[in-house]
């Protein structure tokens, strides 16, 4: 089977950051797919998102169409509290469970913290994508990987910030910024 990996997020908005490093972690690793899955109710957001679920999921969809090994993933839909090792489960029901969990340092300093994370730690092999500074421990039985160098300052909160201010000129693939003014999000 192709190698997968799993890519969570918010995305509120799904930028440009978030595709130079699934781009480069398919380069890298060589991974025949990056499946982006936008988070329903993130267990870790205490306000939530701030564009609704199915407007993140199809902004997400339009980014993937810029790389055939990117795919979006409904799987959270309808889903209340989710946590990543419930999404992991489910992508292994279907039949399409991803052999990695790419997930920036700052989140995965975090990961003894969630919920499972030892059954997470077991089911899969992590990507990890490491800003400059950052620091975070391995768990005894993980397996990382470290993907370094693509590091990009974009933030979905400046992004945010910037088109309530009236400001086209943010870091997000065409087809998400005119997805973003048709349907009036982050205004």
């Amino acid at each position: 089977m192709a190698p997968t990996a799993l890519f969570g997020g918010t995305f509120d908005p799904l930028h440009n950051g978030h595709l130079a490093v699934a781009r480069e972690a398919a380069d890298r690793f060589h991974l025949d797919r990056v499946l982006f899955v936008p988070a329903a109710h993130p267990p870790h957001k205490t306000r939530g998102a701030i564009a609704p679920y199915p407007d993140r999921v199809n902004m997400v969809e339009l980014g993937c169409g810029e790389d055939p090994r990117f795919e979006a993933s409904r799987i959270e839909a309808g889903q209340r509290r989710n946590y990543s090792i419930d999404t992991v489960e489910r992508l292994d029901a279907a039949g399409a469970k991803p052999d990695f969990f790419l997930i920036g340092a700052d989140a995965f300093a975090e990961i003894r913290t969630w919920h499972r994370w030892r059954d997470l730690i077991r089911a899969v092999e992590f990507i990890v994508v490491s800003r400059p500074g950052a620091r975070f421990e391995v768990p005894l039985g993980a397996l990382v990987r470290s993907l370094e160098g693509v590091w990009l300052n974009i933030s979905s909160s400046d992004i945010r910030a910037k088109i309530a201010a009236g400001d086209t000129d943010v870091p997000v693939p065409a087809a998400v910024l005119r997805y973003i003014a048709e349907h009036g999000l982050y205004r």
